[in-house]
């Protein structure tokens, strides 16, 4: 079991962050926030994929207005992302936004903040101090307790922090840090980690080396990609440490010589079959294994909820450890859907 930090609880619309809540998942639309058909269209993809929280980049007063018309279309909490210009925060508030993120790198007045701050603290809705390696050259840690003090002379407390570089061991030694020193939640995250198959990598080990220490609250899985890209591997590194369930965990051996059968079709048919049945959709952990051969398969096959060692031309079909039946190879995707 991990052993999560003992942080404040924050709410971002409906969704709990911190204060033992489940981490939570958030992801960024990647067109012109004003464009609101495309914001939503991309919005409701993301809900579909798992994404709890949405962020948007608001550039212009065109973007902050479109906020409130995209909120009417949606039904998860809005982030909007401000930089530079406070005004835009202040424009985002008005128009519902359910959290602010501010840039301690480019919004650096204490005048500026205090005004986001008080309007945040009339509208109830919390602020992420974002720290990001490409906007500061002060120190990570420093820069965020420095924005942290202005909150709190403020009497504002319903703080989210970021510390984000595209570096692993810098981000992680700065959340390590700055989880010692104060009781907020903290968003996790690997900052411009690259296209698809470096980001994957790089995040997981950001971000499941924080999540097994027991810090974070929220995550977000950079790429360069299709940003449901990102909640499938953000879920995908959340249910591979048990932190939270998104269906049936598949189990495949990596094959080898003595392979006789296509496993990695097998398993490509299993994926997409289980994604149109009710099994897609339950949050009871599920294991199913389909392992190629014998030396491993049974043994595994027998550990996992369901599933099926093959042989040469047909397979074993367990549950629960014990064998149900002989499947051929054309049917074996099928059997164990219906075993489920």
């Amino acid at each position: 079991m991990i052993n999560r930090r003992k942080t404040r609880l924050v709410k971002v619309g409906g969704v709990k962050v911190g204060g033992g809540a489940p981490v939570s998942i958030q992801s960024m639309t990647k067109v012109e926030t004003s464009d609101v058909s495309a914001v939503v269209s991309q919005i409701k993809r993301l809900k579909n994929a798992g994404c709890d929280i949405i962020r948007v980049a608001v550039k212009t007063v065109k973007d902050a207005q479109a906020v409130r018309v995209i909120k009417r279309k949606i039904d998860m909490p809005i982030v909007c992302d401000i930089h530079f210009d406070h005004r835009l925060a202040l424009k985002c508030i008005e128009s519902g936004a359910d959290k602010i993120r501010l840039n301690p790198g480019n919004i650096r007045k204490a005048g500026d903040i205090g005004e986001v701050v008080r309007a945040a603290k009339r509208a109830k809705i919390p602020i992420r101090i974002g720290v990001n390696s490409g906007s500061t050259s002060e120190d990570f840690v420093k820069s965020a307790i420095r924005y942290v003090k202005i909150f709190e002379e403020l009497d504002f407390r319903d703080i989210i922090i970021s510390l984000k570089a595209s570096d692993v061991t810098k981000t992680v030694e700065a959340y390590r840090e700055i989880s010692k020193l104060c009781d907020y939640p903290l968003h996790l995250g690997v900052t411009a980690s690259g296209p698809y198959d470096l980001g994957i990598v790089k995040s997981s080990i950001g971000i499941g080396a924080l999540l097994l220490d027991g810090i974070g609250d929220t995550i977000r899985v950079s790429l360069t990609a299709d940003p449901v890209e990102e909640v499938i591997g953000a879920k995908r590194i959340l249910s591979s440490l048990n932190l939270r369930n998104f269906g049936p965990e598949i189990l495949s051996c990596p094959t080898c010589g003595r392979c006789q059968v296509d496993l990695v079709k097998l398993v490509n048919d299993l994926e997409r079959a289980i994604r149109n049945t009710q099994y897609a959709r339950r949050k009871d952990p599920l294991t199913i294994a389909m392992m190629g051969c014998e030396v491993n398969g049974p043994g595994e096959a027998k550990e996992a909820d369901i599933g099926i060692a093959f042989g040469k031309g047909s397979g074993i079909l367990f549950k629960k450890g014990r064998v149900v039946k002989k499947v051929s190879i054309k049917n074996a995707v099928g059997e164990l859907i219906k075993n489920l």
